[in-house]
């Protein structure tokens, strides 16, 4: 017997895909005020500040940052702000981190 909960589920993602489809079907005929689209242009770097940020301050069992962490992640962050590139970012990123891991104490 198939639980019904399982059914409210494909209902519900449904109902989501159905309602965003909604938007790129018919959508393109949609004027957004100037200051939705203002407001808009912060999104990106709120989505990017909130999956990257928690994995560079991640707290240790004694209540200290990781400054290996912290350190590769300056460097990358400048390093893809010179280069624009993702390549040389994480390239990089990584080997300061692993650097880092290797002198720092743990």
């Amino acid at each position: 017997m198939i639980d019904p909960l399982w059914g409210i589920t494909v209902v519900i993602g449904a109902g989501t895909f159905a309602w965003r489809g909604a938007f790129l079907v018919f959508g393109h005929g949609l004027q957004m005020p100037d200051l939705v689209r203002r407001g808009l242009n912060y999104v990106p770097p709120a989505v990017f500040a909130a999956l990257v940020l928690p994995g560079l301050v991640q707290w240790q069992a004694d209540g200290t940052v990781d400054a290996a962490r912290l350190l590769a992640g300056a460097l990358a962050g400048w390093v893809a702000w010179r280069t624009r590139s993702i390549l040389p970012t994480m390239i990089i990123g990584m080997i300061a981190l692993w650097g880092l891991r290797a002198l720092l104490p743990a």
